[in-house]
């Protein structure tokens, strides 16, 4: 039973993801409703692996390629009931397709960069992914390269800090606009992508609800301290710290990041544990 299950997979899988990564529309709305989390799909996962895709490139599908990773304005039946006219306005990619019993499958990466335009509620916060019927796609012009995958910057071996004056944090600042910031990020060897992370969730509006305008924030200021941050870069009076998902898990919901989450603040706010 073992071995005809495998050999099922093996022929329900694509022998590999298609090469070129064509801009696409979702023009049936409907087929959110049965979009699989890409981890629990067993022939995504074939696709995958046997794709061109590198194993940093897998890890970050499988982790934003669940549900609950999508936007709050199409995660449930309601809400895309909702939103449903504006669904077709998503700027996809197709990043590969498969077969799936008799149905061509694709694999849909949804980039953060390219949907500002989205209505807040339905505007992601970093780039997640979709499994859908190739029926439910439209090509879209022009056709674009695949946008680079990023998580934002790795932070495992960066200095741990300490934020010691909350009120001492940018909400809304414009790290675009800051030409020795943007350097500092550079000089800390970010690449291009993960700078263009840094930037967009390193503003209140892409932050978590309970933090994402300053009357929220206030009433929560004194757990601020709580933050597992970690050093990102160093320039002016300024720092920027990285907080990641993994070590905030513990934060109350409304504090909680969702993705790695990214806090400009005065340097005098914040103490640095270890060496830079």
């Amino acid at each position: 039973m073992h071995r005809l299950q495998s050999s099922l997979l093996f022929l329900l899988a694509f022998a590999g993801c298609l090469s070129a990564q064509q801009q696409v529309k979702i023009t049936d709305a409907m087929a959110l409703a049965k979009s699989p989390d890409v981890r629990k799909d067993r022939s995504a996962l074939e696709a995958l692996r046997t794709g061109d895709f590198s194993n940093d490139e897998i890890v970050q599908i499988l982790q934003y390629g669940d549900r609950d990773q999508w936007p709050a304005g199409i995660r449930t039946d309601t809400a895309r009931a909702s939103n449903m006219p504006w669904i077709q306005n998503y700027v996809g990619f197709r990043l590969c397709a498969f077969k799936q019993d008799s149905t061509m499958m694709a694999l849909v990466m949804v980039p953060a960069a390219s949907n500002l335009h989205m209505p807040e509620v339905m505007r992601p916060l970093a780039d997640f992914y979709l499994v859908v019927p190739e029926g439910a796609l439209q090509n879209a012009e022009p056709n674009k390269a695949r946008p680079a995958i990023s998580r934002g910057p790795h932070w495992k071996r960066r200095p741990k800090v300490e934020i010691t004056k909350p009120a001492d944090l940018y909400g809304a600042y414009d790290l675009a606009s800051d030409s020795a910031g943007m350097e500092a990020l550079s000089k800390m060897g970010m690449s291009g992508p993960e700078i263009d992370a840094v930037v967009f969730r390193s503003t209140e509006r892409n932050w978590p609800d309970g933090i994402d305008n300053l009357a929220s924030r206030e009433a929560v200021l004194k757990k601020f301290p709580k933050y597992h941050a970690f050093l990102g870069a160093r320039w002016d009076d300024k720092v920027l710290l990285i907080v990641p998902v993994e070590k905030n898990r513990r934060m109350p919901v409304a504090m909680r990041p969702f993705v790695d989450l990214y806090f400009v603040y005065k340097a005098s706010g914040v103490s640095v544990k270890g060496r830079e």
